[in-house]
């Protein structure tokens, strides 16, 4: 009867343990997915949409990978710790995401050993912060159409820039430096209208060196062939609204509509006096 009793005691031990380790996986491994994907979103925040059309399945993929890795670890570590204390590390251990955008500036700290064992995980992120860039700039130059006139383009540039104004708070106004884009595209467009209207050359240099934003050798190496300023200063301008429009998509404001030109007959005269 002994030797009956320890085998059945041994057996009842064998399903505790069993049942300790199916519940630590039903507890570990949703906490650490969720973990990851918490971690992911924040360190995401302010740079792009992980879960945008074109990086979507990488921030799926490095969730998963970080989420059962950190689960795997914080499993086998039950074995030597208090199994609440492996859960709570499985929930913490995706922290990594996070930590890995200071370590990227921790170049000095730097170790072989490191850069192995995070190897996998920095190749993803950055393959995802390619792919956030991407859907970025693709969300962006929806919002810019090329057959817009001077006048039409200086128009969407007001329109996004009131729109983006009231969204973004002061503080994001001022990092973004929204209205100094807007000032630098208006400048802009002033000497491109300009030299559509047929403006004499020496009204356009005047007009060139009347701001900073135009003042520039880049414009002035030009002054002597107006149709190759006039489609320089153009795409300058469309490159400024483009980065508003970034601001925005950075922001989450990616709701903004785009920008609907009224009918031609509306816009036949320019919107201000020009210089």
């Amino acid at each position: 009867m002994g030797e009956a009793d320890s085998v059945v005691h041994a057996t009842a031990v064998q399903l505790a343990l069993v049942h300790v380790t199916a519940t630590q996986i039903a507890l570990t491994v949703p906490l650490a997915i969720a973990s990851a994907t918490g971690f992911l979103l924040l360190r995401c925040q302010g740079k792009g949409r992980p879960f945008g059309p074109g990086g979507w399945w990488l921030a799926v993929v490095i969730i998963l990978l970080t989420g059962l890795v950190s689960s795997a670890v914080a499993l086998v570590g039950g074995e030597l710790l208090n199994n609440y204390l492996s859960t709570v590390l499985g929930a913490v251990a995706p922290g990594g995401l996070w930590l890995s955008q200071v370590r990227s500036r921790e170049d000095d700290r730097r170790s072989l050993a490191k850069e192995a064992a995070t190897f996998w995980l920095v190749s993803l992120l950055a393959k995802l912060d390619q792919a956030m860039a991407e859907d970025q700039r693709v969300w962006c130059e929806k919002r810019v159409d090329d057959s817009w006139s001077v006048y039409e383009l200086s128009l969407a540039a007001n329109r996004y820039h009131e729109r983006i104004g009231e969204r973004l708070s002061v503080e994001e106004r001022r990092k973004e430096r929204v209205h100094a884009r807007l000032d630098a595209i208006e400048r802009r467009l002033d000497v491109a209208a300009l030299v559509e209207d047929g403006a004499s050359r020496s009204k356009v240099i005047t007009a060139l060196r009347g701001s900073r934003h135009t003042r520039l050798a880049r414009y002035e190496r030009y002054i002597n062939d107006l149709t190759r300023l006039h489609g320089i200063l153009r795409h300058d301008a469309e490159n400024d609204v483009l980065r508003l429009l970034a601001s925005a998509y950075r922001s989450g404001y990616r709701s903004l509509p785009r920008f609907v030109p009224p009918t031609r007959s509306r816009i036949a005269t320019p919107l201000r006096p020009h210089p």
